[in-house]
This record gives C-alpha cells, sequence and structure tokens, in this order.
C-alpha cells in the first residue's frame, strides 16, 4: 500500500509585535487552506509560529513574558486553528511557546505539536539545544534569550505513529546536531517535521554570518541522507523588528537532495509529494540499523 503524503512547509514572513494571537491565527489558517486547495495531508508551520520571535528582546517583567506563552493547546485563542484542521481534514505541526504546570512549579518550554487529520495532538516535542545566552548583551543589535526564557525539553527525541509512518519533531538549533536526528532514526523515524527562526546575523561570531544559509542547508541535507529521513523545515523568514531571519524553507528527501524550496522571504508555502517508502533504500540499503558496528558499540537499542 503506498505510504505518500502531499506535505507543505507553511513558510512565514515577519509577525510584528502590534499582531494579536487572532491575527496570527488567521494567516495561519489562510495557509491552511491553500494547502488544503493543493490537497495537502499536512501542513508544517515554523517556530513559535504564534507571535513574533521574543527571544530576541530583553523583558524584564514575567507576565509580558509569559502573554507570549500558551498555558492550554488547544486554548481559546487557538482552537479555531484545530477546528478548521478537523474540518478540512488537515493534519499540521504547530511550533509555540509552552507554559507547563508541573505542579506547583511552572515550567516554560520552547515545544511543537503533531495535530493528525481530524484536530487530535497526537504527539510533542520539547527543544532540547536551546542556544544563544541568558544574560542581557547591550551591545548586541539583538539579544538572543531562549536560555533566559526557555528550559531544555525534557521529552528526549519521541518519534509517534502518525500519518502511516513514523514521525518524529526538531526544532530550530537541534538541526545543528547530529544527534538529534541519529536518536530520531535509530527508532525508525522517517519523517522529521522541523521549525526554525534564524537570523542572519550571530553577534558574538560574525565571520559565520556569510555561511548562515550554507549551514543550514548542510545540516538538514547530512540528517536526512544518513537517516534516510525525510525532513520538512519551515522558517520565519525576512526581517522581523529589526531581525533578519534566513528563510530558506525547504523539503529534503532521504537521499539528502533538495527537493523543494521557497523562492521568497514572505508567508509561502513550499509543497512536495514525499514517499516514505524512499526510506528504505538508505534505513536497509546505505546505512543498515543493525550491523556489527552498530551492535559492537551498543547504539542501537531494542
Amino acid at each position: 500500500m503506498p505510504r505518500t503524503l502531499t506535505i507543505a512547509a507553511a513558510q512565514m514572513g515577519p509577525i510584528t509585535r502590534s499582531e494579536t494571537r487572532p491575527q496570527v491565527i488567521e494567516r495561519l489558517i489562510g495557509l491552511m487552506r491553500q494547502a488544503k486547495q493543493h490537497n495537502c495531508d499536512l501542513i508544517v508551520f515554523t517556530e513559535c509560529a504564534l507571535t513574533p520571535f521574543f527571544p530576541h528582546w530583553w523583558i524584564a517583567n514575567q507576565a509580558e513574558i509569559d502573554a507570549y506563552f500558551e498555558a492550554t493547546l488547544p486554548g481559546p485563542q487557538t482552537q479555531p486553528l484545530f477546528d478548521e484542521a478537523a474540518r478540512l481534514s488537515i493534519g499540521f505541526c504547530l511550533g509555540y511557546a509552552e507554559l507547563h504546570h508541573d505542579g506547583e512549579r511552572t515550567r516554560r518550554f520552547n515545544s511543537a505539536v503533531i495535530v493528525e487529520r481530524d484536530g487530535r495532538i497526537v504527539g510533542r516535542y520539547r527543544k532540547v539545544h536551546l542556544p544563544g545566552h541568558a544574560d542581557q548583551r547591550p551591545s548586541n543589535p539583538f539579544q538572543n534569550l531562549e536560555k533566559r526564557y526557555f528550559e531544555p525539553g525534557n521529552l528526549g527525541f519521541p518519534v509517534f505513529e502518525a500519518f502511516g509512518g513514523k514521525v518524529g519533531m526538531l526544532i530550530c538549533n537541534d538541526r545543528r546536531w547530529p544527534e538529534s536526528y541519529r536518536c530520531l532514526g535509530l527508532q525508525g523515524c522517517e519523517l522529521v517535521l522541523l521549525g526554525y527562526n534564524t537570523p542572519r546575523h550571530f553577534p558574538e561570531y560574525p565571520e559565520t554570518d556569510r555561511l548562515a544559509d550554507f549551514h543550514h542547508q548542510l545540516s538538514l541535507q547530512a540528517g536526512a541522507y544518513q537517516n534516510g529521513m525525510w525532513i520538512v523545515a519551515t522558517a520565519k523568514a525576512g526581517v522581523e523588528e529589526g531581525v533578519e531571519q534566513i528563510g530558506g524553507s525547504m523539503i529534503v528527501a532521504p537521499s539528502g537532495e533538495v527537493v523543494a524550496q521557497a523562492a521568497t522571504f514572505g508567508d509561502e508555502l513550499v509543497i512536495h509529494r514525499c514517499d516514505l517508502d524512499l526510506c528504505r533504500t538508505y534505513k536497509e540499503g546505505v546505512f543498515p540499523a543493525r550491523n556489527r558496528r552498530v551492535e559492537h558499540y551498543g547504539l542501537l537499542t531494542e
């Protein structure tokens, strides 16, 4: 039985600080409706898709920080997105800032969820590799305060049965670390859904600025090829509140080939028909998980 999914990476242009959550939700719904018109089974939204990327600003007031977080999902403001997905029978992956109450302790994560075509949440991931710093750096043109506003994810790298295959999630900086992909790949993951907000400028190491697009694409292609997985990578693009972000949303095949890529820095769908069975060539032929080397070093668990 064919296991082919038509998937849209829903790149977004900048979200301003003045845009309300309902206004952003309407943008997401608009992209979702466009994806359905293209017969998509799944649409992948970006990291922290409901708000501007607030870790780029120093905010002292905790209540102001928490206004960027979702205490429940779906909640009163996000329910229309879930309702529309169920009405259209289209799945989605959504990145968001998660406010989690663990007993008397409040915890904050950079998170994403997979939602099936009936509107059910079937998987959750919390970003493990947090970049940036926790201290204020006034001399920088913008901040990178994920270490201040979030704590590292505590769910590991789970893989979920969804859309007829094995699906995992990564968020932004996770894509640069080979162990992110390997943890998913060793569980048989066939499809990785990934959102990111990546500035073009690295204030502490500006010599890498010219390589931002190259390193982004290199990480995705290597992860896809070495683990035999599709990767759908969705960007926040363009200049958001003075911060230029690279864009470059793309879909990468298990061969490591880029099969679809964004042409703009605004709201745009990047669509490809992805055959999950193409993963077998690389999982079973080129990089079989069960071989003497992997078993000898204890890298494969039952």
